[in-house]
């Protein structure tokens, strides 16, 4: 489904993103305040514009409320990243993802009600070093101080068991949300389906409790 976002700040991480949302097919309006970094990705996305993020009037020129989807990507200014961030709730936009430089910065953004602050170099850090210290972890989002996300690669020791066989839910407190076997996803995995060396588990849960899953398979 086509899905309507608007990127404000096309710094590198700005830039990524709008990549991606474009090679997904999805719309994207690309806004800064320098013309150059507007030009220069302006043959990638749907719609671009020169423009401040704190410019409440040129903002709504550009129809910025028919977006259900606004990130915040400006760089080093917190400033107007922050006054951006306000702006953008005060025009009721529904989801107006951030990125934050540090601590303080993510403080701020949760206190005036950022949807989600985004560390780009926290996050990939911790991607890159639970690839390093396991041949099993194939990918790895953290959703809270607590909570992640990771994808395990099946060993032969899975191979054939099934869901309701191998009962992870009650043996290490973690869900199997889905199961890639090859270019297949099975998003709805049932007690019967079976598992398969190889195959890729995508799976939710504590930290902890994760890392004893990763350690049995």
């Amino acid at each position: 489904m086509k899905k309507q976002f608007t990127i404000i700040g096309l710094g590198r991480f700005g830039v990524s993103v709008c990549n991606e949302l474009h090679r997904l097919g999805h719309e994207v309006l690309a806004i800064d305040s320098n013309e150059d970094k507007v030009n220069e990705i302006s043959e990638i996305v749907t719609h671009s514009a020169v423009a401040n993020g704190t410019d409440e009037k040129a903002l709504k020129n550009l129809g910025i409320r028919n977006f259900d989807h606004v990130i915040v990507a400006i760089g080093d200014n917190l400033q107007a990243s922050i006054l951006c961030t306000l702006l953008l709730k005060d025009l009721d936009i529904k989801n107006v993802w951030v990125k934050a430089q540090n601590y303080y910065h993510h403080k701020v953004l949760d206190k005036i009600g950022a949807d989600h602050i985004i560390h780009p170099e926290h996050d990939m850090g911790a991607r890159i070093a639970r690839h390093l210290v396991s041949d099993k972890v194939t990918d790895y989002i953290e959703l809270s101080a607590d909570y992640s996300i990771v994808e395990i690669k099946a060993s032969a020791k899975l191979n054939a068991q099934t869901l309701a066989e191998l009962d992870v839910r009650a043996r290490f407190g973690v869900t199997i949300l889905a199961i890639k076997r090859a270019k297949e996803m099975n998003i709805t995995p049932m007690p019967d389906d079976q598992i398969m060396t190889n195959d890729i588990l995508i799976v939710v849960g504590r930290k902890q409790d994760l890392k004893r899953f990763e350690d049995f398979t």
